[in-house]
């Protein structure tokens, strides 16, 4: 048995840690993942359903709830963490599907409360350094220029993506407009007719 301890990982940790967990087992075995919420209880209980796997799961104590999946079955499910193309067009550096772009023009998701829409957005770009399909590149533009700037939540996921070979890019307006060019610390600069161009020529653009 493996045992996943995700207590106090906000999402999508869990789901990450289990998914490496289960592309670890190299014959049927059982993983038992420790959660502390019963929003992570479902989605760890629907990650290994969705792979055709039984799970259940109780709640242990306050904060504490365990969810054991029975992996009857060896899939060939990649860790988050080792990501895989399927257009052909990947390289050493990173791995891209059908050019997407992730565009993000502000320094939250969501409208609604500030702190979690930070919180959300600073979840998302750190999903996407664990997804197996990486973005060609991600345009920042608006109040979403903080997020490659100092003082960002997100700068070693973005610093991870780069190093991914994922582009990152901050249109320059935006900067000046804010007074932060110089703060910048990931990626380029770069112009609204490039943004324009990048977001023409992607297959796919993803606006969180």
């Amino acid at each position: 048995m493996i045992k996943v301890d995700a207590l106090g990982m906000a999402c999508p940790k869990p789901i990450i840690e289990t998914k490496k967990a289960i592309a670890s087992l190299a014959k049927p075995d059982t993983v038992e993942v420790w959660v502390d919420n019963p929003t992570a209880v479902e989605n760890v209980k629907g990650l290994a359903e969705d792979n055709g796997y039984k799970a259940s799961s109780e709640k242990v104590a306050d904060k504490q709830y365990k969810v054991t999946i029975d992996v009857n079955v060896i899939k060939n499910i990649k860790a988050d963490n080792n990501a895989s193309c399927s257009c052909g067009c990947s390289d050493n550096t990173g791995s891209y599907t059908n050019n997407i772009v992730i565009a993000i023009g502000s320094n939250q998701m969501g409208t609604g409360e500030e702190q979690l829409g930070k919180n959300l957005l600073k979840a998302f770009i750190y999903a996407v350094t664990q997804a197996d399909k990486k973005p060609k590149a991600m345009l920042f533009f608006n109040s979403g220029a903080y997020t490659t700037c100092e003082g960002s939540l997100s700068l070693e996921d973005l610093e991870n993506l780069k190093n991914q070979g994922v582009k990152i890019l901050t249109c320059g307006t935006c900067l000046d407009f804010y007074g932060i060019k110089d703060k910048l610390k990931v990626g380029e600069v770069t112009n609204m007719y490039d943004i324009v161009s990048t977001m023409e020529n992607a297959s796919l653009v993803i606006k969180p």
